[in-house]
C-alpha cells in the first residue's frame, strides 16, 4: 500500500515538472507582422527617372525590386509580395505620372499592405563653374532717346566648364510630418507627385492640407502608428549598407518635396535611394549583377531584423 502511494506521488510530481518544463521551453508561435509587402520599382514607362551616363533609374530600380521580391519569397514564403510593376511601364499602366503614383498608393492600401518599400536611384546635377579670364574693350550704348550715347568700356571675358557632382552613396527616406500647422499651411499647394532627387533645389509641390479634417486625421494616424516603424526599417537598411562597405548619407525625412506616395500609403513606408546614378562608380555598381544582388540582400537583411523586432514586441505585449 505504501509503495503504491509513493509511486502515485512520483507520477504526479513528474507530470507537473514535465508540464512546467514543456510550457517554459515551447515558445509561443510568432504573430505574423508582415502578411503583404509592396515592392515598388520607381518610375517606369514614360517616366525613366534620373539618367546616368548609360542607364536610367526606372530600369535599375526594376531590376533590384524584382531581385528583392524573389529573395523575400524564398526566405519568407508566407509573405505575399506585390509589385507595383514588373516591366518597363508606368505603374498600373497609367497614362500619366500623377495617375501612376496615385495608383501605387491606392493599390497598396486596397491590398491591405503591411509594409511599402520603394526602390529608387538618386542623382545630382553637374557642377558648373565660371572664372574671369581677362577683359576686352568693347562699345555699348547707354541712355534713351536724345540722351542715348555710345560708350567704351572693359567687358569681362569668362571661361565656363563643368565637373561631375561628387555626391554618391545611399539614402533611405521616410515621410516627415511637420507638427507646426501654421508652417504646413503656408507652404505652396501647387500639385506635384513623384520623388525629387535630394540634391535638387526646392520645388513647389502639393502637400497634405491640414485644414482638411480627413487629411489631418490621416496624417495623425501615420505619425502615431507608422512613423517609428518606418524610421526603424530605414535605419536598419542604411546600417546594412554601411556593413557592406558602402557610404551612407543616412535616413532622411521629407515633407516639403514630392515623395508623395509615402504619406499616401496607410502602412510603414520607405523609399530607398540605392545609389547615385550620376556618379560613375555608383552607376557601375547599381547596374552590375553583383551590386544589385548585394543591394537586395542588404534590404532583405534589414527586413529580417525588422520583422523579428516587430514580432518579438507583439509576443511580449500579448503575454
Amino acid at each position: 500500500m505504501m509503495n503504491r502511494t509513493v509511486f502515485s506521488l512520483f507520477v504526479c510530481c513528474s507530470s507537473v515538472i514535465l508540464f512546467a518544463f514543456n510550457r517554459h521551453e515551447t515558445p509561443k508561435p510568432k504573430k505574423a507582422s508582415i502578411r503583404t509587402l509592396i515592392v515598388d520599382a520607381g518610375h517606369g514607362g514614360i517616366d525613366p527617372g534620373a539618367r546616368g551616363s548609360y542607364s536610367n533609374e526606372a530600369n535599375v530600380s526594376l531590376d533590384v525590386a524584382l531581385k528583392l521580391g524573389d529573395l523575400i519569397k524564398k526566405e519568407f514564403p508566407d509573405i505575399k509580395v506585390i509589385y507595383t510593376r514588373t516591366a518597363d511601364a508606368t505603374a498600373g499602366n497609367k497614362r500619366t505620372i500623377s495617375e501612376a503614383n496615385r495608383w501605387r498608393a491606392t493599390m497598396a492600401n486596397e491590398s491591405g499592405g503591411d509594409l511599402y518599400i520603394a526602390i529608387h536611384c538618386n542623382s545630382a546635377p553637374i557642377i558648373r563653374h565660371r572664372e574671369v579670364t581677362g577683359y576686352k574693350t568693347g562699345t555699348t550704348y547707354v541712355g534713351k532717346g536724345k540722351k542715348r550715347k555710345k560708350v567704351t568700356r572693359k567687358i569681362a571675358q569668362y571661361r565656363h566648364w563643368s565637373t561631375p557632382n561628387p555626391a554618391h552613396g545611399t539614402e533611405t527616406y521616410i515621410w516627415a510630418l511637420d507638427k507646426n500647422d501654421a508652417k504646413v499651411n503656408s507652404m505652396n499647394q501647387t500639385e506635384y507627385y513623384g520623388e525629387i532627387d535630394s540634391t535638387e533645389t526646392d520645388t513647389q509641390i502639393r502637400l497634405p492640407d491640414p485644414s482638411d479634417p480627413a487629411e489631418k486625421a490621416r496624417m495623425l494616424i501615420y505619425a502615431q502608428h507608422y512613423f517609428r516603424k518606418s524610421y526603424d526599417l530605414a535605419d536598419m537598411i542604411e546600417k546594412q549598407f554601411v556593413a557592406r562597405g558602402r557610404f551612407s548619407r543616412g535616413v532622411k525625412q521629407r515633407n516639403d518635396k514630392g515623395i508623395w506616395v509615402l504619406q499616401a500609403t496607410g502602412m510603414p513606408s520607405i523609399l530607398v535611394e540605392i545609389g547615385f546614378i550620376s556618379d560613375k562608380e555608383d552607376e557601375e555598381y547599381i547596374n552590375s549583377s553583383k551590386g544589385q544582388d548585394e543591394i537586395a540582400e542588404d534590404i532583405l537583411g534589414a527586413l529580417r531584423t525588422y520583422k523579428d523586432k516587430i514580432e518579438s514586441k507583439s509576443i511580449n505585449t500579448s503575454q
